[in-house]
């Protein structure tokens, strides 16, 4: 089938899970305002963000398959990307030798054919000190990433367990998505 299949991102951790597919794939980043989004239900929040990313690209492709994703990380509150140093650190502080829940929702499009989910991943990290803090939210890592965390990057050295899907927590929950995408795509063979 050479149905188009496109990202609704501009992530490139997600672009690199999306590779691992067996789909040709394109990439084109999302102008959704995230921040439009103000449900305080971490699963309600991640799907809307999800879904808004998807529609809006398949408005513009709308013979194409369009994924829309988005992560939140979830502890008493939702915790975004932190906008400074400050932000970052009182964000690491409150995960630090607790546990918490990465939210990942992905929505599958093709015209009025949708198709959603969520994974949720249970992410423990070691308790840190101000030093460990300080010295990751001086690099870039924290600042793009929700939760102020990269478990792909410098993150990793703070978790001491998890639960879960990994690739959810990075951005991507890719072997689920690889079985939804599989059945969505049946839908439309003649």
């Amino acid at each position: 089938m050479n149905m188009e299949i496109i990202l609704a991102s501009q992530s490139p951790r997600r672009k690199e899970l999306m590779s691992l597919l067996p789909y040709p794939f394109k990439i084109h980043p999302s102008a959704f305002d995230e921040s439009t989004v103000t449900d305080q239900d971490p699963e309600t929040a991640v799907l809307k963000i999800a879904e808004g990313k998807a529609m809006d690209i398949a408005a513009k492709f709308p013979e194409a398959v369009v994924i829309g994703s988005d992560t939140i990380v979830y502890q008493e509150k939702i915790l975004g990307k932190p906008k400074t140093a400050e932000e970052a650190a009182d964000m690491l502080k409150s995960l630090s030798g607790r546990t918490h829940t990465v939210y990942t929702g992905v929505v599958l499009m093709r015209g009025q054919e949708t198709v959603t989910f969520t994974e949720q991943t249970d992410v423990t990290f070691w308790p840190l000190s101000d030093e460990e803090i300080n010295n990751y939210v001086a690099t870039p890592d924290p600042y793009d990433k929700a939760g102020a965390y990269g478990i792909q990057s410098g993150g990793a050295l703070f978790v001491k367990a998890i639960r879960g899907d990994y690739y959810a927590v990075v951005g991507l929950p890719v072997a689920r998505l690889k079985r939804e995408l599989q059945s969505f795509l049946s839908c439309f063979q003649p």
